[in-house]
């Protein structure tokens, strides 16, 4: 049995289609090339692999994207636990069922994906505890949420990871890990 598993699974493994083996943290720079307005519309998309139209986009359609062109679709991934567990999901928004249009494009149901099914780790303000592939989530006051992605480039002083966001401006590269309070870390 052992014998026929290891060649199979190096056939799954070869076959599978990662992009070119690109991480998470190209995958979130690559956004930063993108013109995008910031648009925090309800759209109607197409499911699964469905996205808002080109050149709009929030905070969670950097993650999103990120994560698609790594072949990773949250909007069916973050639907499909919904269904089963809706009750694990914050209610913040008066739903009594799952929508697969917006579910994944809010900030509190990605955090409680990557919960559920990557590694939550510390929410610490030691820098060196933040790697690149990341994800982070904020508070920003008055129940505003926001989410980036570590990526591999360094702050100007080369003391912490930067940031991919989209905070109003499209996705943008800053030094922002601190700026606010981080109420989430995940790799996922």
């Amino acid at each position: 049995m052992r014998i026929f598993l290891v060649p199979f699974l190096c056939f799954l493994l070869s076959n599978t289609s990662f992009s070119q083996n690109k991480t998470l943290s190209e995958a979130a720079i690559e956004r930063t090339k993108e013109h995008i307005i910031y648009d925090p519309t309800y759209f109607s998309i197409p499911y699964p692999n469905g996205d808002i139209p080109k050149g709009k986009g929030v905070c969670t359609d950097v993650v999103i994207r990120a994560y698609r062109s790594l072949g990773i679709d949250l909007q069916q991934l973050v639907h499909e636990d919904m269904l089963k567990h809706f009750n694990l999901y914050p209610q913040n928004w008066g739903l009594t069922a799952t929508d697969k249009n917006i579910d994944h494009r809010r900030v509190p149901n990605l955090m409680t994906y990557f919960s559920r099914f990557g590694k939550s780790l510390a929410k610490s303000t030691n820098p060196n505890e933040y790697n690149p592939g990341d994800i982070v989530a904020w508070d920003l006051g008055g129940g505003i949420t926001h989410i980036g992605i570590v990526v591999n480039k360094k702050s100007p002083d080369n003391k912490r990871y930067q940031i991919v966001h989209n905070i109003g401006a499209g996705p943008q590269l800053e030094d922002v890990l601190f700026n606010w309070k981080i109420i989430g870390h995940y790799r996922y």
